[in-house]
């Protein structure tokens, strides 16, 4: 079961419960199997009364079957990716300083960050072009670009996704749904449209926030 935006939290949770009802059912339904095959031995242990057992060439003694576990793991990777999923619908204009270049910078950072993010007083460490995607493989590269960069240490990224030079109407599709995205991301601390020689209003210079 896969969540694709933040309202599906709820149902994936109810699913990961009724997981763990079954497999504690089925733990029951195990136990009470061996409860009564234990007594159906006893019962007839009593009947027969005293035995010699026959002489029989040695046995393996083999482990009994352990419930299948529960896939704890596997449920907490599938809470994170719901946690880091990137909504479609997220309106990011009210967050977007009004400007020329449309920049971000989150609550608490201050004008001069963007300035000089806009100066290039940041090396750029890595570049991801999102040039030629749809927008879900758009979205799922640019998530994993981010994640995968702010645990590695890096801060300063760029990230293209075109002018719209070849989209219907001439309309950057993927622009405003980069920056509503790499807004929903916790490890970026600011972006502005990067300069020129750098790609223009067809790209941005994203800021990460260092490592804790």
């Amino acid at each position: 079961m896969r969540a694709r935006s933040l309202q599906d939290l709820g149902p994936l949770r109810g699913h990961l419960v009724e997981q763990q009802r079954l497999a504690a059912e089925r733990e029951a339904a195990r136990r009470e199997a061996r409860r009564r095959a234990e007594a159906e031995r006893n019962l007839f242990a009593n009947a027969a009364g005293p035995v010699v057992p026959l002489r029989q060439p040695p046995r393996v003694r083999l482990a009994p079957e352990l419930p299948a576990p529960i896939p704890v793991q596997q449920q907490l990777d599938d809470q994170r990716v719901l946690q880091e999923s990137l909504s479609d619908e997220f309106d990011a204009t009210t967050l977007l300083d009004v400007d020329d270049a449309m920049s971000f910078r989150r609550p608490g950072v201050g004008m001069d960050v963007t300035r000089r993010l806009r100066k290039g007083e940041w090396s750029l460490q890595r570049e991801l072009d999102l040039h030629g995607m749809r927008r879900e493989d758009a979205r799922e590269a640019l998530s994993a670009f981010i994640r995968d960069a702010h645990r590695q240490g890096l801060r300063c990224l760029r990230v293209v996704h075109g002018k719209g030079l070849g989209s219907p109407g001439r309309v950057p599709v993927l622009k405003s749904k980069v920056q509503a995205w790499l807004i929903q991301k916790q490890e970026v601390l600011a972006f502005v449209q990067a300069r020129a020689d750098e790609g223009g209003a067809g790209a941005l210079v994203v800021l990460l926030k260092p490592l804790a």
